[in-house]
């Protein structure tokens, strides 16, 4: 499979803008198995999850921020974004059948935490994605050890967030429209219809198994300085959410995840230091 190269920071975000075209609506109130375990994104695998209604309120807290335009933001200098990019030192594994559409800096408003359910590698965690056909990915992976791999270009879809609960495009304002290509999804039933998520937002990947024990101080500082890279490339601050906002009964992010999700949404750190 014919792996596509990352455009530079500078330029990528240059495309991001001058695709632009995105009016933000208005809010209203994977499938197979993974080696060793892992379920990758598994975006579409609602039985395999438990519901933490703890995890849940914190998001729904969270919604209003989807009010902001981002289109109205000013962009942060791509020499910030290079620097805090370079300091990540971010492996590059991007295959072209997992990059679903154009994603420009103005139809972007989330990033959406996921955990892997498995002990792969960043690396190996994407090269699966890419074998095993489900065109299912996140746009980086964020290993135990800190560090970070990227699967596919901010300024494109990646299939992460999967199909949503009914009302959940109204809720969270991500308009389902035609810049995705929706190659290779599968619908789950009626109780989970919207789609929006996923050319509205950043996913991440978490190296994690829940009920497994704490994440690793390295692994939290590297997701730390990811959700700061993210922020200077687009010169805003997304609402953060996991996965299980999304789609009730969804499993990740895991309950030991709860409080610095919280952390996260007030801080955008995973100790609730300021940056």
């Amino acid at each position: 499979m014919k792996v596509k190269t990352l455009i530079s920071i500078g330029s990528s975000l240059s495309l991001a803008l001058a695709l632009g075209g995105c009016a933000a609506p208005a809010v209203d109130a994977g499938s197979g198995p993974a080696p060793e375990g892992s379920k990758g994104v598994v975006e579409d695998r609602a039985a395999d999850a438990v519901p933490d209604a703890g995890d849940n309120q914190a998001q729904a807290d969270d919604v209003s921020g989807a009010a902001d335009d981002p289109a109205d933001a000013t962009p942060a200098p791509a020499s910030s974004a290079e620097d805090l990019r370079a300091s990540l030192h971010i492996s590059e594994r991007c295959y072209e059948d997992l990059d679903h559409g154009p994603k420009p800096a103005d139809c972007q408003k989330y990033i959406v935490l996921h955990d892997t359910e498995g002990d792969s590698s960043p690396a190996d965690t994407i090269d699966w994605w890419e074998s095993n056909g489900n065109l299912v990915a996140a746009h980086f992976v964020v290993g135990k050890d800190g560090s970070i791999a990227q699967c596919v270009p901010l300024d494109r879809i990646a299939h992460h967030a999967g199909f949503g609960d009914a009302g959940k495009n109204a809720l969270y304002g991500v308009e389902d429209e035609s810049r995705d290509d929706k190659l290779g999804t599968q619908p789950i039933g009626p109780a989970h219809p919207d789609y929006g998520m996923n050319s509205w937002s950043v996913g991440i990947e978490i190296v994690h198994v829940g009920g497994s024990g704490d994440y690793p101080k390295a692994q939290l500082e590297a997701l730390d300085g990811l959700v700061a890279y993210i922020d200077a490339y687009y010169g805003f601050e997304s609402t953060i959410i996991d996965h299980k906002a999304w789609r009730d009964g969804n499993s990740d992010t895991s309950p030991e995840f709860a409080a610095y999700l919280a952390n996260y949404q007030e801080t955008r750190t995973h100790d609730g230091q300021s940056r």
